[in-house]
């Protein structure tokens, strides 16, 4: 495998993978992002995204946030568009809620970069302890930072986040997921 090809549903998504994931892959494994304009348009042009997509060797990783579905019918539902193509080299995850469910997890990484002081100290609060299960993770995540923004936050937090964190189990089994995906043990 040379390239690695990450289908998002924003912009987000992205920014942080591109800050965190050259920490875990390998230097002969090139990351792509396509960026749909959210899950709708990312289930919308899936079929047609996997089956014009020609480099040998590649994999796909498809992020899509939960939001207040059920994830188990949300994975089933883009696992059997992804079967519809043929291809086995596809690995689906669903964030839990959404992406600000993982940076909530791990409050350290959000208080480095977005500058934030004392957020540390929330996380052996029952709710940060148990991040997947926040309703509402974005407006959690901006009430005790006011300053985040998705995009521009999720590239400050990027860096900082620690892959080894497992309060979000949404977040454990991604990057379970891309080791497994890459070889990586």
């Amino acid at each position: 495998m040379k390239e690695l090809v990450f289908l998002l549903e924003e912009e987000s998504a992205k920014e942080m993978l591109k800050s965190s994931l050259p920490r875990i892959l390998p230097y002969d494994i090139t990351p792509q992002y396509f960026v749909f304009e959210g899950k709708q348009d990312l289930e919308n042009q899936l079929i047609r995204k996997l089956k014009g997509y020609r480099v040998p060797n590649a994999k796909f990783v498809i992020l899509r946030d939960q939001d207040a579905s059920d994830c188990r019918i949300v994975k089933n539902s883009i696992i059997d568009k992804c079967n519809k193509t043929g291809r086995k080299d596809v690995l689906v995850r669903i964030v839990c809620r959404e992406i600000e469910s993982w940076y909530l997890a791990d409050l350290a990484a959000v208080e480095q970069g977005l500058n934030v002081s004392k957020l540390v100290q929330l996380q052996n609060k029952n709710m940060y302890r148990t991040p997947d299960n926040i309703v509402s993770p974005s407006k959690r995540l901006k009430k005790i930072a006011p300053k985040y923004q998705k995009v521009s936050g999720s590239r400050a937090i990027g860096p900082f986040l620690d892959l080894n964190n497992n309060r979000s189990h949404s977040f454990a089994v991604f990057i379970a997921g891309i080791k497994k995906l890459c070889g990586i043990s």
